[in-house]
């Protein structure tokens, strides 16, 4: 069977989601990824016309701020939509996470993954979830 390696903080997420939906931890990654590729696949994607993916919201919380933003899938473009930094656009999520933490705190290595340093407003899940490969 195979298997996906998590961190901590996903496995509990996943834990959390499965036990209120009555599901298996599998069957919350597998909805949770349908749901996505629905709202990413336009239905004008089979006719081959190049728009782009609509916006996802997300939110990263660090240092007891709590900041907005607008990824983009595809391209993995984020964009601020509150807070200090509002409306700088950074080429990855990881470059607007370490953006954040040296905001916030100076005195620290900024170094994030974006990826799980976002979650997603509508689901909590981390951004992760909707990473491309």
């Amino acid at each position: 069977m195979p298997s996906v390696e998590v961190d901590d903080d996903t496995d509990r997420y996943l834990a959390f989601a499965a036990e209120i939906a009555g599901l298996t931890k599998g069957q919350v990654v597998a909805k949770l990824v349908m749901d996505a590729r629905s709202r990413v696949m336009s239905p004008t994607a089979d006719r081959g016309d190049r728009e782009e993916p609509r916006a996802v919201r997300v939110f990263a919380d660090y240092a007891g701020h709590r900041t907005y933003a607008s990824f983009i899938p595809g391209p993995g473009r984020l964009e601020i939509t509150s807070g200090p930094l509002n409306g700088r656009v950074f080429k990855t999520p990881s470059q607007a996470a370490r953006e954040i933490v040296g905001h916030y705190n100076p005195e620290v290595s900024p170094h994030r993954n974006g990826w799980s340093f976002f979650l997603i407003e509508e689901t909590g899940a981390p951004l992760q979830t909707l990473r491309h490969r």
